[in-house]
């Protein structure tokens, strides 16, 4: 991670990250898209408006109508794999867009199986969700262990945010097939699954969330010298499944749990170190390793500690922290 300012671009990253991510966390989307049947087809889909887009992460968040139905559709370009290379070559059409000297630009057609797009259906979808995937300006707030007890605590508890989906997954009720190891241990144990934006299908972008048992922990604010024994078996078996599984070593995976969390039971993220994925920056990531270290030389390190964060302009929570004076 960089010790110098984000740029704007690497902002845009997480905010298209986190926008993903509400397809999944938001307790309002039933964990899916779509109603009750499975769609085969968006040919009913009748786009409203274009919620945002990113060129560089290659996705586009769209509003509109299924059937009588809102609807935010969400289409992201997924990243070319080694595997498929000579497929991509040998069953191709190109059509010629210029040539100067050895330079040529071409339009590639690849065959249908290899250019196909990643979806994310939100249906029906609220009012509150169109206004989440759209592009908004984001504040950096400065918390203190105050702070967190007098606003952000009392805001997250209000809120009443579902994570009912994470205890699904605990409980072997959803995405069972998906696990990669599991330590059922109920005070040190976690389970740990493929992120479900990586779709595994090359290590290049590789990323895992380990998800742990214990279903009182909300984020890094509630870490103690309590929990060491439980961060330093997610570190160490968490570095021995990926090792096993995918025969990356720990020193080539990125460790780190996000402040402000994307939903409220501790969870670390395990990435590949040269994946400069949305959301490792410095303003929202906090290393495993550090956070052990912090945390056996300050037993109250994170519940003393001024944190620093993103926030949109239309969160609930920056108009708590503007109420109270702190930007």
């Amino acid at each position: 991670m960089s010790d110098v300012e984000p740029s704007p671009d690497s902002k845009e990253q997480d905010e298209v990250s986190r926008r993903v991510k509400r397809a999944k966390t938001d307790p309002e989307n039933g964990g899916g898209g779509g109603g009750d049947a499975d769609l085969r087809s968006l040919s009913g889909f009748q786009t409203s408006a274009v919620l945002s887009d990113s060129a560089q992460e290659k996705i586009i968040f769209v509003h509109g109508k299924l059937g009588d139905q809102d609807a935010v559709v969400i289409m992201e370009k997924t990243p070319i794999r080694e595997d498929v290379l000579a497929d991509i070559f040998s069953s191709s059409t190109l059509k010629m867009v210029m040539k100067n000297d050895i330079y040529s630009t071409y339009q590639l057609q690849p065959p249908a199986h290899l250019n196909e797009i990643k979806t994310t259906v939100v249906c029906p979808a609220t009012e509150k969700h169109v206004k989440k995937y759209q592009f908004r300006e984001s504040f950096l707030v400065e918390e203190t262990g105050e702070d967190y007890r007098s606003i952000t605590l009392p805001y997250i508890e209000k809120q009443s945010f579902s994570v009912q989906w994470v205890c699904n997954i605990l409980d072997k009720k959803a995405e069972a097939e998906q696990i990669v190891f599991q330590d059922p241990d109920q005070e040190v144990g976690f389970v740990l699954l493929p992120d479900f934006k990586w779709d595994q299908k090359q290590l290049d972008n590789l990323h895992l969330i380990a998800i742990v048992q214990k279903r009182d922990i909300k984020s890094l604010r509630d870490l103690t010298s309590e929990h060491l024994p439980l961060l330093q078996n997610v570190l160490q078996k968490g570095k021995d499944a990926i090792l096993q599984r995918y025969s990356l070593p720990g020193s080539k995976l990125r460790i780190f749990l996000h402040y402000q969390p994307s939903y409220y039971h501790l969870h670390v993220h395990f990435s590949r170190l040269s994946y400069q994925m949305p959301g490792c920056g410095v303003e929202r990531a906090h290393l495993l390793t550090d956070v052990i270290q912090n945390l056996q030389w300050d037993s109250q390190y994170y519940i003393k500690r001024t944190l620093s964060f993103p926030l949109r302009a239309e969160d609930g929570l920056l108009s708590r922290f503007r109420e109270a004076g702190k930007l």
